[in-house]
């Protein structure tokens, strides 16, 4: 019995003890060497023998925790571990029922590098921004920034230069998040090595101030490179030599640097290559920017010739032999503040060669020209712009001063219906402008703006036509020696404001009010120089002393909801002007005073995360300026003699358009749909008096309307499989109009068609292969009796790369052109590139031996179709040009 006793004892002690070892808590807290809570660490329970994890918890957000011992277990024969990426893990035992606490060390921990490997190129997305990896897009014979950009999904660059993203034109180009060549960004696609950049960032919604961020709507769409660490660090560059046959140069020399606290692109480049250096200085904005500020500079009058422009790339037709100097720096003085300096330098030597027949056709007739022409253009530029700006959250100053002086000569030997005619053209021209910026927060945060805008224009205007050319015109039948015409409009303009602007938590509302002056004198001569050397004018209506002035007060208030869902702008400006204008030859003296309303609405709408609808409505007054209504004749060119019969020209214009826009940036897809739609009413016409000799234009008194609709597509896929970008667009315009030609009114109705396709594909690491393809129709008819005409022109462009290693790269390439026209033979032409890069890495040299237009195709003939007239030009070429180039990289 006393045995059972016992044994009956022993089993519920068991028992007991194993009881109380399953509702055993381990508790405590984890903190750091400065008692500060770690939370979210990990408390493991482990067994004293082989350190295998019984179980774990991790701690609260004030570092405690309270982690229950398994049933079974003996608290004895268990250990405690925290652990925490930054600190360093600390091991404890069980001590009965008392707290468990830990204070952890900080530790740096480097984590093993992992390397993932993937050809599949992506973007990455972060807010409005959109960044391209450059080397996912890359290949080895891409030298220049520019050249990757074409490649990129989704955008598109013209053959200006203008870049696009998803159908919308960008406002600026930035380099390393620095505004350093304003919208002048060919400096930087055609001379930023390829290799020097990380990134292309699509920057939506972009708005350049700060202090107006989120408060104001913006729809611009910028572009930013990043810069390679390592180039920011050292001087970049690449020189380029290069000589060739026939008697060929081209010499690029340049030095780049690309620091946070500084940037610069400074080179001398010339060539004799039709590679026209003038393209590096075109101002992509500059008809928007003109607008905004209601500046209306002069055109340049007179002309030699009527020529068209040929259709082709550039270096195809243009003989040249130009340089150019150019200096871009920009300073970050301290955080937000900067300095910059552009400056660049252009001479050039251009010439043409060209044979053209214009057809006019008319109900009752057809007039015919025909000319062969040979001209001479020798340009020289300077162009010097200074610029500080302070960009801050709460200070906002931009002042730019800018000057530019041109100086062109030129030539022209000119046959027009056999009849031979020599002429000389100087046209010199100075302008200079400051802009003045000024925006600051108040205390209310309200902010106050000042803006003051001054500039003054001059372009003297002289060209010479000998011998006397159509005497019964121009001399009462009698033979002389000279014409000579002469134009200058002398212009002063200034605008300034002052803005008030209130944001809130859901719009801004933004008030200004300012004034406008416009000061200008249009005098031109049209002089007849006899055999005897005697200069009397052409005629007593052959002379303009015209005398200009409009004024303008006006008031704005707009409104803006930059949300993240939908963004709108109600613009409502009202104006008050007053224009005033006299020339004594003519006892002409007029003043009229308008007020205008001009209301724009602009609204965007997210549909989704990454796709929008954008909806536009603008109504414009607009008034004419002071070349509309000189009264005395000016020769525009040798067979044009305009002048005007009529008060100044108004206009009123609407605009509506719709658009949507679709990205899927994950599967690198876009595409783009806008229609729009153009009503303009005027209260004049231009009529037209034309014969197979010469033409005299006068503008009349007759209600005009023009309307145009135009609906463009974009669409962009990258195909992961084909390692290819399939892109293509599509554009249609419908325009209605009018002319007065021979004094019949003749309504037009002129259909433009554009569609395009292209793909870019890296076949194999060592091959790729680019295709487009673009397709041009233009059909132009009348509701009168005269035909209807139409033109097709396809031009097909493919280039094949191979480089079968580092060292070697080979390139052939072709341009195919077809036109075709309902009343002629089909037109034909096809140019092929060559070239060869051996890379010698040692010296970091490449040296290239190219062969452009090696088929020696050396005539173009293009046709062109404007309402009723019909043109056939002949173009004379550079043909085959051989050139061998080393180009040594830094």
């Amino acid at each position: 019995m006393r045995f059972m006793r016992h044994l009956i004892l022993l089993l519920c002690g068991l028992l007991f003890s194993a009881l109380c070892f399953a509702q055993v808590n381990i508790h405590g807290t984890v903190k750091d060497s400065t008692g500060k809570a770690v939370p979210f660490a990990t408390i493991n329970l482990k067994n004293k023998t082989g350190n295998a994890i019984v179980t774990y918890i991790t701690t609260d957000n004030k570092g405690a925790y309270n982690l229950a011992i398994p049933f079974g277990k003996n608290p004895d024969s268990l250990l405690v571990e925290a652990r925490c990426i930054g600190y360093k893990s600390q091991v404890k035992t069980i001590n009965g029922i008392a707290p468990v606490d830990f204070v952890l060390k900080t530790s740096v921990n480097e984590l093993q590098a992992v390397v993932i490997k993937s050809n599949r190129p992506f973007l990455r997305t972060s807010g409005d921004t959109m960044s391209y990896k450059v080397s996912d897009f890359s290949n080895p014979q891409d030298r220049v920034i520019g050249d990757v950009i074409k490649k990129l999904p989704g955008v598109s660059v013209a053959a200006d230069g203008t870049i696009s993203y998803n159908g919308k034109t960008i406002s600026n180009l930035y380099i390393g998040g620095d505004n350093l060549l304003d919208d002048k960004y060919n400096i930087a696609t055609n001379t930023i090595p390829n290799g020097v950049v990380d990134q292309v960032q699509v920057i939506q919604n972009h708005q350049p101030i700060k202090m107006l961020q989120n408060k104001v709507m913006s729809d611009d769409v910028a572009l930013n490179l990043t810069i390679k660490k390592d180039a920011k660090l050292q001087l970049v560059g690449q020189e380029s030599i290069g000589a060739g046959l026939p008697g060929n140069y081209d010499e690029d020399l340049n030095a780049m640097m690309f620091k946070d606290q500084y940037k610069a692109i400074n080179y001398l480049k010339g060539n004799n290559t039709g590679d026209d250096v003038q393209n590096d200085f075109i101002s992509h904005n500059l008809s928007s920017y003109l607008q905004k500020i209601n500046n209306d500079p002069p055109a340049t009058v007179l002309s030699l010739d009527t020529v068209n422009t040929p259709d082709l790339a550039e270096n195809r037709y243009l003989f040249d032999q130009s340089v150019a100097l150019s200096a871009n720096n920009l300073i970050n003085l301290k955080k937000g503040e900067q300095l910059k300096v552009n400056l660049y330098y252009v001479h050039d030597t251009q010439k043409q060669d060209y044979k053209e027949q214009t057809q006019t056709y008319l109900p009752n007739d057809t007039i015919r020209y025909n000319e062969s022409e040979k001209n001479r253009l020798v340009p020289d530029i300077l162009h010097s712009q200074f610029t500080l700006n302070v960009n801050k959250d709460n200070y906002y100053l931009n002042d730019i001063l800018i000057t530019d002086y041109s100086r062109k000569a030129e030539y022209s030997d000119l046959n027009t219906n056999g009849t031979a005619v020599n002429q000389i053209f100087n046209d010199n021209s100075f302008n200079f402008s400051n802009e003045f910026n000024l925006m600051k927060p108040l205390k209310s945060n309200n902010i106050i703006e000042f803006y003051s805008y001054i500039s003054h224009f001059s372009e003297p205007e002289n060209r010479t036509i000998e011998p006397g050319l159509n005497p019964e015109v121009f001399n009462n039948g009698a033979p002389y020696a000279q014409l000579n015409q002469t134009v200058n409009v002398p212009t002063w303009f200034t605008n300034n404001y002052f803005s008030f602007k209130i944001p809130s938590d859901y719009f801004t509302q933004s008030y200004r009010a300012g004034f406008v002056v416009q000061s200008q004198k249009l005098v031109s001569d049209l002089d007849v120089v006899q055999s005897n050397n005697i200069i009397n004018p052409e005629s007593d209506s052959a002379a303009n002393r015209l005398n200009w002035t409009r004024k303008k007060v006006y008031a704005e208030a707009a409104y803006d909801l930059p949300g993240k869902i939908l963004k709108a702008n109600l613009t409502l400006p009202l104006s008050l002007q007053q224009i005033s204008y006299a020339d004594s030859l003519y006892a002409l003296n007029k003043s009229l005073t308008r007020l205008y309303f001009d209301p724009q609405l602009r609204i965007k709408y997210m549909v989704g995360i990454e796709n929008f609808i954008t909806a536009l409505y603008n109504f414009r007054n607009v008034i004419g300026n002071i070349e509309d209504i000189y009264h005395g004749y000016i020769l525009q060119d040798y067979r044009t003699l305009y002048a005007n019969n009529t008060d100044l020209t108004e206009q009123k214009s609407q605009t509506a358009s719709l658009g949507f826009n679709y990205r899927k940036a994950l599967v690198l897809f876009f595409w783009s749909i806008n229609a729009s739609y153009n009503h303009i009413s005027a209260n004049n016409i231009t009529s037209s008096i034309i014969t197979n000799d010469f033409q005299q234009r006068i503008v009349l008194p007759f209600q005009n309307v023009t309307d145009s609709w135009t609906v463009n597509g974009t669409i962009s896929k990258y195909s992961f499989v084909l390692r290819t970008t399939f892109s293509g667009g599509i554009q249609w315009q419908n325009n209605l109009s009018n002319q007065i030609q021979n004094n019949a009114l003749l309504p037009y109705n002129t259909i433009a068609t554009n569609l395009n396709v292209g793909a870019e594909t890296k076949a194999s690491d060592q091959v790729n292969f680019s295709y487009k393809a673009n397709l041009n129709q233009t059909d132009s008819h009348s509701s009168g009796d005269a035909p209807t005409y139409h033109i097709k022109e396809l031009v097909q462009q493919a280039e094949i790369n191979y480089n079968p290693n580092d060292n070697w790269l080979f390139k052939l390439s072709g341009e195919h052109y077809i036109t075709y026209q309902s009343q002629a033979n089909e037109l034909k032409y096809f140019f092929a590139d060559a070239s060869i890069k051996f890379k010698i890495a040692k010296w970091k040299t490449d040296l290239e031996l190219d062969a452009n237009n090696f088929l020696n195709v050396k005539t173009y003939n293009a046709l062109y179709l404007s309402a009723n007239t019909f043109t056939a030009s002949s173009y004379t070429l550079p043909g085959r040009i051989v050139m061998l180039k080393a180009r040594f990289n830094l």
